[in-house]
């Protein structure tokens, strides 16, 4: 029987919130913290293993926050963009063993208007032989994202700033699958007290992204 590489979980939670006021995986939405979403996301989506990268107050996160079942990374350097954790993240994966882990699923602590059934059809578009899986929202790419572990060295490279991944997959089209998940996960993020409003009160909307096993819709990169 054929050992299939499980794909790894990546949170990145370091930011500070500067906007928003207070660090935002701490922040608190339908009684769960961010960072806590984030991670129940991952596992639920059945991302293994699954790891968070913390900065900004780092030691308050740990102490309030549920991380069980995550590994925690540090990442000093938060101040200076996504891209430092994303690189964190990557780093700390690494340590992995390759038959263990052959992709990684990236999710941004701001976003949790996103069902387990979204990070599912990322993976099941690796499993079909894409090397990264985006999600798509009406035809935009945005996140999460799936990176298969031989582009993890690339897209550390390319992560600079706050600019996170998409240096790199706007220089690699053709190695980009779009995957829909219009219909079980929003884009909405939170950077500012209104979008936090906003994404309360799409969260307790009767459309909530409710998991679902409906086959992927998937647009593959033209050879």
């Amino acid at each position: 029987m054929t050992h299939e590489p499980a794909v790894a979980g990546l949170l990145l939670a370091a930011g500070g919130g500067s906007r928003l006021g207070q660090p935002k995986a701490l922040v608190s939405v339908g009684g769960s913290l961010l960072v806590e979403r984030g991670i129940r996301l991952l596992a639920t989506a059945g991302c293994r293993p699954v790891a968070v990268v913390l900065g900004a107050a780092a030691d308050e996160v740990r102490s309030r926050a549920d991380l069980a079942g995550a590994t925690v990374v540090a990442n000093p350097d938060w101040r200076t963009g996504m891209g430092s954790s994303l690189r964190a993240g990557l780093a700390a994966l690494e340590a992995t063993p390759a038959a263990d882990c052959g992709a990684t699923v990236i999710a941004l602590v701001d976003q949790p208007v996103v069902a387990p059934a979204a990070v599912r059809r990322l993976i099941e578009a690796w499993r079909s032989g894409a090397a990264v899986a985006v999600a798509s929202y009406h035809g935009e790419q945005r996140n999460p994202v799936l990176l298969d572990r031989a582009v993890w060295g690339q897209v550390a490279g390319a992560a600079v700033g706050d600019r996170g991944a998409r240096t790199f997959l706007r220089a690699r089209p053709a190695l980009v699958t779009a995957v829909a998940c219009d219909d079980v996960a929003s884009p909405a993020d939170i950077d500012t007290p209104a979008d936090l409003t906003a994404v309360t009160d799409l969260l307790e909307s009767p459309h909530r992204y409710e998991s679902t096993t409906e086959e992927p819709s998937v647009r593959r990169p033209r050879p």
